[in-house]
């Protein structure tokens, strides 16, 4: 075991530490000032609150899909299941113009873009937003929820896990 103390450890070790943490994979989308629909990968996504239902995600500053980005706006998690891999990785991909090109997907509200066979799909309005470090944490109350009983894509020490099944006796 390595034992590390205030400030004496690298970036890399912070993130593979932090790695070691499983997590959900989620696309967050929503729909631009232009209307056209934005999305990326995201795993730092968590519930804060059920009065009222409030969930929070972290983008970084630098990140597009900050660009113009309102207490107006509505944006939607889309929680990705086990054969959604795919999914993670297109949406993290450089190219954001094209991440909704051939990706099968419907609005939900105020047309927010909602990805089908999500896991769960929370509809969001900005409640407000708090930066920290690199990052813009979103606080979302949830508007709308969707869900189904399907296994979830879980992120693991720097890769996609697949969850163990328990077997029906």
């Amino acid at each position: 075991m390595r034992k590390r103390g205030s400030g004496s450890f690298t970036s890399a070790e912070f993130r593979f530490a932090c790695s070691l943490f499983p997590t959900g994979v989620t696309v967050v989308t929503r729909l631009m000032p232009d209307r056209t629909p934005h999305g990326l990968t995201v795993s730092s996504f968590t519930s804060l609150s059920l009065r009222p239902p409030l969930v929070l995600v972290c983008i970084d500053l630098r990140s597009s899909f900050l660009k113009g980005l309102t207490g107006e706006d509505v944006f939607a998690i889309n929680v990705l299941n086990e054969r959604q891999k795919y999914l993670s990785i297109h949406f993290s991909r450089p190219r954001e113009e094209e991440r909704f090109q051939k990706v099968i997907w419907h609005e939900g509200e105020r047309g927010v873009p909602l990805l089908s066979d999500a896991v769960a799909t929370f509809q969001c309005g900005l409640s407000r937003t708090v930066d920290a470090g690199d990052h813009r944490i979103l606080i979302g109350e949830v508007r709308r929820l969707e869900y189904r009983k399907l296994p979830p894509l879980v992120w693991y020490h720097g890769s996609y896990y697949p969850m163990a099944r328990r077997r029906q006796r």
